[in-house]
């Protein structure tokens, strides 16, 4: 958006329309929030930029959608709240950074004027917000506004995108400054530009290609960097000329889809175990756009062997920083070298080839395991087993329906459902769920966004009743904004997750303070007009799931299932009482 401020030189705007122009003209398309007094006049500003606005429940809530929002479009979205308000959207902050999100968080704050002095809901945002960000700033000057919203955009959206901050002082957001406030210099184009994109170095690139030529066991372990480049595609491309296996990291939505004959599952002992047959036997690992933090056992073995040639593919120094422990590093746009890649004549067809192998002994053993379950649910009249409620769930899905699922136990048993169910030839449109934080509550935002953005297709959430319990108020919005979506409550009574974890903790043997009463969860929907059934027996999953996305509502199935320990909470539960998790 072009504005002609040189016409406007005499008309006065609030700083909270000043803020909410500069926004616009950067490139901003939506705004998240739950509307208070310190933020009226950017709302105003946002009102005759006619820019959508969506009012949430919660802060909380506006975050989690500006994050969904930004993760599927991959285009920086606005959460405006008030100083209150910063408070509840911090853990929104902390999400949308694990996860690389350039979500641009706007905080109306107290005033300038009595800083330090306990001004009406005074507190230092900038400073909390500060670890969480890659920039967080309070604004002084009421003609720096539109400077420091360009910072801020161009701070999310270049090298290793992420979340920043903006606060604005309430005296500010409403005092009067000249349109063209700040203006007055060097008159350059501020509206989103081109982001610039780091070139691998033909020598580090050379010394790669020469390596791979004399690998025989090459593994790709792909991370967000790859999403955030737009670059899966060629990720695609790349791992089909040469014959690649490819592993995702832990806790991104999916680069590959689940037809593509390259793609194997994530980069994750416990969820894949095939993942460590690979990782073991490999001779060299290019990771593209991942960061060797925890889930990658901050590259150390037993995860990558010592004597495994380990190259980071980053495209941008702050991300590089995270790899240390990388025999090489190159400092690349994943895109970039990814073209140069698909060009290397080299061809590991038997490789791949074991790890197909590999993967379907995998999926058909756990199908196996879960018929020998099933049969035991049906003889003793057990509650379904979560891993059956994903796929079940998946099977009534259509090739470009979205499948999102909360954090929790429910979250690891759905990411093995995914794998299972791709490999015999389910296709979804795209997945979205919590980041390596594993944070509660998100799902339903997560949902809305999805169906915000593909408003044709069915988005089906899958939630523990802990999860919906930590973020379900957002459920609102999906009423309010009349977009349908489709929740199945995994409902086993209580912080499953927890509750198997002082199990193999407590001395006893026993469980305390993690569990819920009986609630009606469908119940609740019918009450806000929506389409709510109680599911207590597997063979009515199906048929339920396809009445609530066929009733055009806002849908609960409320699935009475049996907690059954994860692979992940198994293994990590097992060292808790020696150690803590790294």
């Amino acid at each position: 958006m072009q504005i002609n401020y040189r016409k406007s030189k005499e008309i006065k705007l609030r700083g909270g329309e000043i803020l909410a122009r500069a926004l616009k003209e950067k490139g901003a398309e939506h705004v998240f929030t739950l509307a208070g007094g310190f933020c009226n006049p950017a709302l105003e500003g946002f009102m005759k930029c006619q820019m959508p606005v969506i009012n949430c429940p919660h802060e909380q809530v506006a975050g989690h959608l500006a994050d969904g929002h930004t993760r599927i479009t991959r285009k920086p979205a606005v959460c405006l709240v008030g100083p209150e308000g910063f408070a509840n959207a911090v853990p929104a902050m902390l999400e949308a950074g694990g996860e690389r999100a350039p979500v641009i968080f706007v905080t109306g704050s107290s005033t300038l004027k009595r800083q330090g002095s306990g001004g009406f809901k005074e507190i230092d945002d900038v400073a909390i917000a500060a670890p969480l960000v890659k920039y967080s700033v309070q604004i002084t000057d009421g003609e720096r506004i539109s400077e420091f919203v360009d910072r801020a955009w161009t701070a999310a959206t270049t090298g290793y995108p992420g979340p920043v901050h903006i606060s604005l002082p309430v005296d500010l957001m409403f005092a009067s400054f000249s349109a063209d406030a700040g203006r007055h210099e060097r008159p350059f184009d501020r509206s989103d530009r081109p982001l610039p994109k780091a070139w691998p170095e033909p020598a580090a690139m050379e010394d790669m290609i020469n390596r791979l030529h004399k690998a025989k066991r090459p593994v790709i372990i792909a991370g967000h960097g790859v999403w955030w480049s737009h670059a899966e595609k060629k990720l695609e491309d790349a791992s089909k000329a040469l014959k690649i296996p490819v592993f995702n990291v832990p806790y991104h939505q999916k680069l590959l889809g689940e037809e593509c004959e390259t793609y194997m599952g994530l980069a994750d002992f416990h969820q894949y175990h095939p993942s460590k047959e690979a990782l073991h036997d490999a001779d060299i690992i290019l990771m593209i756009g991942g960061r060797l933090d925890n889930q990658m056992n901050f590259g150390n073995p037993p995860f990558i062997k010592a004597e495994t040639r380990l190259i980071c593919i980053n495209g941008s120094h702050e991300e590089l920083n995270y790899n240390r422990a990388a025999d090489r590093v190159i400092l690349s746009d994943p895109a970039a070298f990814l073209d140069l890649l698909i060009g290397v004549k080299v061809n590991f067809a038997p490789w791949l080839e074991l790890q197909q192998a590999r993967r379907a002994k995998w999926v058909e053993e756990w199908y196996a395991h879960l018929d020998a379950e099933n049969a035991l649910d049906h003889a003793q009249r057990r509650k379904m087993h979560p891993l059956q409620l994903s796929l079940d769930v998946q099977s009534q899905l259509q090739d470009q329906d979205w499948l999102v699922f909360d954090g929790g136990n429910t979250h690891f048993w759905s990411e093995i459902a995914v794998n299972m169910a791709g490999w015999r030839g389910q296709k979804l449109g795209g997945i979205l769920h919590p980041g390596n934080y594993s944070l509660l509550g998100v799902g339903v935002s997560f949902a809305l966004s999805a169906k915000a953005a593909h408003p044709e297709r069915n988005v089906v959430l899958i939630s523990g009743d802990g999860a919906f319990l930590s973020g379900g108020l957002s459920i609102e919005a999906a009423f309010q904004e009349k977009l349908p979506i489709t929740v199945v409550i995994d409902n086993n009574g209580g912080l499953d997750c927890i509750s198997q974890q002082q199990e193999r903790l407590f001395a006893n043997g026993s469980h305390f303070a993690t569990d819920f009463r009986d609630i009606p969860f469908h119940s609740l929907f019918e009450g806000m007009g929506g389409y709510g059934e109680l599911v207590e027996d597997r063979a009515a999953l199906g048929p339920a799931l396809a009445r609530a996305m066929a009733s055009g509502k806002t849908a609960c199935l409320n699935v009475k299932c049996r907690g059954v320990i994860s692979p992940i909470v198994a293994a990590t539960s097992d060292k808790r009482d020696k150690a803590s998790i790294e």
